[in-house]
């Protein structure tokens, strides 16, 4: 198209697609690139354009350095150089909402008549998220059971930037006679040994349950997300508090249930949500499982993000999952890493 100078209109400049840009161009010489959908100019030894309109997923492929566009999925101006690719060109501070679980490590189940532990602590909500902000991540790992008389061991915490920490499950008790009290953690302990009066550790609030007390010849299951870990009968150890269910996947998954208590005669089992059980001692990875008594090592925790897919930057670090549930991206964490809005 030729260029039109109206006194009423303006300039309507020259178009052309970057496929189909002037094959000799002079110094100086000014166009809008509908490819780009910015205006462009020609500096001698190649076309730069001073401006630009695009999503993140329709950014110019291979830009001249020093563009500049306005990002409609970011709300941010940014700009390209040829060592770091797009980079914000300072309007960081707008925000968008994501929905986030953090699930800690499970703790570890007590010795010799020993308690259930309980699960990892489990959180669950929305966020506001600030573009160009990093947010660390950290999964928790399963605490170890004990393998000799005493506590086994609390799992460890799962972080999401400052905005969640899950808190380890308690160890379940352990005692050759008498008995002793779960530890207390995001869900706590069941109580071990084989004499009537242990108590289960107390869950964290918003986060779990208390574990279950001792009976004779029995052990308490560890406390759940969703459940107080089963108090033992008479030679037959409590069961493990239920997990919570959650949705943030786009599939329904229990996370976060107690570990069962070790009975003279009846072992108990594990709550649904990866509490280890008589045949699986251990909690189920990446649920955040406590560890069946007896010696069972606690399940390792998850932290999960769903980020609108209009907002997604897809800047991460420690290799998480990414998936797409509806209009939404779902990140998984199973090892540590970053996410950057």
């Amino acid at each position: 198209m030729p260029v039109v100078i109206s006194g009423t209109n303006g300039i309507t400049h020259a178009t052309w697609t970057t496929a189909g840009r002037p094959s000799a161009p002079s110094t100086g010489q000014i166009g809008y690139n509908t490819t780009l959908a910015a205006l462009e100019i020609y500096n001698g030894s190649g076309w730069t354009s001073p401006n630009g309109v695009w999503t993140t997923a329709n950014r110019p492929s291979s830009p001249p350095t020093g563009t500049i566009g306005y990002n409609t999925t970011t709300g941010q101006l940014e700009i390209y150089n040829t060592i770091g690719g797009w980079q914000n060109a300072g309007t960081a501070g707008n925000t968008y909402s994501a929905t986030y679980l953090v699930v800690a490590g499970g703790g570890g189940g007590g010795s010799y008549y020993g308690g259930g532990a309980g699960a990892g602590g489990l959180l669950t909500s929305t966020a506001t998220l600030t573009y160009g902000t990093t947010y660390s991540v950290t999964v928790g790992s399963g605490g170890a059971g004990a393998t000799s008389t005493g506590l086994g061991s609390n799992g460890n915490n799962s972080v999401f930037g400052s905005i969640a920490t899950g808190i380890g499950g308690g160890g379940g008790g352990g005692a050759s006679s008498g008995q002793q009290n779960g530890a207390s953690g995001g869900s706590g302990g069941g109580a071990g040994g084989q004499g009537v009066g242990g108590s289960g550790g107390a869950g964290t609030s918003g986060q779990g349950n208390a574990g279950g007390a001792t009976a004779s010849g029995a052990s308490g299951g560890g406390g759940g997300a969703g459940a107080v870990g089963g108090s033992a009968g008479t030679n037959a150890g409590g069961n493990g508090g239920n997990g919570t269910s959650s949705s943030i996947t786009g599939s329904t998954v229990t996370y976060a249930g107690g570990g069962g208590g070790k009975g003279n005669t009846t072992q108990g089992t594990g709550g649904t949500g990866g509490g280890g059980y008589q045949g699986a001692p251990n909690g189920v990875v990446n649920t955040g499982g406590g560890g069946q008594g007896d010696g069972g090592n606690g399940g390792s925790g998850v932290v999960i993000l769903s980020v609108p897919t209009a907002n997604y930057s897809g800047t991460t670090t420690g290799s998480p999952t990414i998936t797409t549930s509806g209009s939404n991206k779902i990140i998984t964490f199973t090892a540590s890493g970053s996410y950057t809005a």
